[in-house]
């Protein structure tokens, strides 16, 4: 799986070396950075992101962890049918394994952004990943520590009660490693995109970084950490948000980059009819 997973960040590591040493002469690559960053803005996004961080660990300190009766009357009858299976699984390898594929998708979004580190503003796609990560973590930790959902593999026998006693065990929902990996894996996607607008490794980014994302997401599934509700949900919310900061950074132009975003209004009548003309010009 590693030696897989080398193999295909070596050619988008050779694109972006390529990139950067021939920025000056490739006029599709922008000499400085294609987002715009405004100073209130970036302070509310990292001020909202520490404050869900900040509270979900001042909620998450009072967690109470399930007690040996508590444990010994959970039923997985009880839980909806598409993600009662999840209950059978048990595997503390591919959750050791499942921490590697994630930091993976955390590689490519350093790969992706390598080139970007020559530019005047280069702490601008750092910058933009913070955000979305402050943002992804503190979120997803503030439900877990307000929903308290039980992990699936408290209700296999198979698995220690050591674990089953740890207050992690009742963090389920949704999953912190779908979601940080799928908004890394979009993160990178889109940023590579912006930057390499004609790039034809533009899919094999996508298909990569997803691939390692969704492969994570699997891992957790198999390591009995999660239901495939967790999942599904933890990969929306990291997907939206890896696409969305970028996107919000993004200048308000057309597709030439020399005209940006206005609107117009002025009275209108043809001697029958009157009324108000708006013009949007995006």
């Amino acid at each position: 799986m590693y030696r897989i997973c080398l193999l295909w960040l070596f050619p988008l590591w050779l694109h972006a070396q390529s990139a950067s040493t021939n920025s000056n002469r490739d006029n599709r690559w922008p000499t400085d950075s294609v987002y715009e960053l405004r100073t209130g803005r970036e302070i509310g996004l990292l001020a909202l992101g520490g404050a869900l961080n900040g509270g979900a660990y001042l909620i998450g300190r009072g967690v109470i962890p399930l007690a040996s009766v508590d444990i010994d009357q959970l039923n997985p009858g009880s839980i909806n049918a598409f993600d009662r299976r999840a209950t059978r699984n048990w595997s503390p390898g591919a959750a050791r394994i499942s921490d590697f594929t994630l930091l993976g998708t955390v590689a490519v979004v350093g790969l992706t952004g390598l080139p970007t580190l020559r530019q005047k503003k280069w702490f601008t796609v750092p910058l933009l990943y913070a955000e979305t990560m402050l943002l992804t973590v503190g979120l997803q930790d503030m439900v877990k520590v307000t929903t308290l959902r039980t992990r699936p593999f408290v209700y296999n026998a198979d698995a220690p009660l050591a674990d089953k006693l740890d207050p992690d065990a009742r963090r389920s929902f949704f999953s912190g490693h779908a979601a940080v990996s799928f908004g890394s894996a979009v993160f990178a996607s889109t940023v590579f995109g912006h930057y390499f607008p004609v790039s034809r490794l533009k899919p094999v980014v996508w298909a990569g970084s997803l691939g390692l994302a969704g492969t994570t997401a699997y891992l957790r599934y198999r390591a009995g950490k999660h239901y495939p509700t967790d999942l599904l949900v933890g990969a929306a919310v990291g997907s939206t948000l890896g696409w969305l900061v970028p996107r919000l950074h993004q200048p308000r132009r057309k597709a030439s980059g020399l005209q940006t975003w206005r609107w117009a209004a002025a009275p209108w009548s043809n001697g029958v009819a009157s009324g108000v003309h708006v013009e949007v010009v995006l």
